[in-house]
């Protein structure tokens, strides 16, 4: 052994051909602008709208939102305010909305 010490992966390193580096789309070109200007997760939030992702709360929110159209009993009052506690676990806190009523549900409808 001619090192004191093991160095794994400085070992990997030397060892890489990154073979396939000559076959990634956009090698050499320069950063775009829009990539530069934005942060990691500015730039991470643009690629998942563009992937079509949603985040849970709000696929949650559509689910209520299509509740609410059909809800016409008390208990579906119940089962809207079940869904509605668990988005507002999942949404960011300023998102967070109110439970219904069947006295409140038109005016729910439409701020859903």
């Amino acid at each position: 052994m001619d090192r004191k010490y093991n160095d794994l992966i400085g070992d990997m390193i030397k060892e890489n051909d990154y073979s396939y580096e000559k076959d990634l789309p956009g090698k050499g070109k320069p950063l775009s602008k829009d990539y530069i200007e934005k942060d990691t997760f500015q730039h991470f939030q643009k690629i998942a709208k563009d992937a079509g992702y949603l985040p849970p709360w709000l696929k949650l929110q559509k689910e209520i939102s299509v509740l609410m159209q059909e809800a016409q009993t008390e208990r579906d009052i119940k089962k809207i305010n079940k869904q509605i506690k668990k988005h507002n676990g999942l949404c960011p806190p300023p998102l967070q909305k109110n439970f219904i009523s069947l006295e409140n549900l038109e005016t729910a409808k439409k701020e859903w």
